[in-house]
């Protein structure tokens, strides 16, 4: 599994891998089994995926903290990675949120399709 340190090295390998569908699905299947009904189109470009996660996140932090917190829980992120996160401008964090979900959701279908 290749280190995954910023969403450049995320995109490169998501676009190797050809898992972009894949991505958006895992990431549609934890919204939905998180009660969020947020769904992302199957056919956005990794950027698009990226800027409409930026601004959902955006809006779920200051909106519904609750229904965050839930999202944050089903994806599984690392606490351990979300304790590093310490900028107190909301739009860095969740750039920085941004690139820890989808690196996690990209781990998830990355092991299931080469440990079926």
């Amino acid at each position: 599994m290749l280190k995954l340190k910023n969403l450049i090295v995320l995109q490169e390998a998501v676009e190797t891998e050809n898992l972009e569908l894949k991505l958006i699905e895992q990431l549609n299947k934890d919204f939905r089994l998180s009660g969020i009904s947020k769904i992302f189109d199957v056919t956005s470009s990794f950027e698009n995926l990226k800027d409409e996660l930026s601004l959902t996140l955006l809006n779920l932090i200051q909106f519904k903290y609750d229904d965050y917190l839930n999202l944050i829980y089903r994806i599984d992120l690392s606490e351990k990675e979300l304790a590093i996160i310490t900028n107190r401008n909301l739009t860095d964090v969740v750039n920085q949120l941004v690139f820890l979900i989808l690196k996690r959701e990209f781990q998830k279908i990355w092991f299931k399709q080469y440990y079926k």
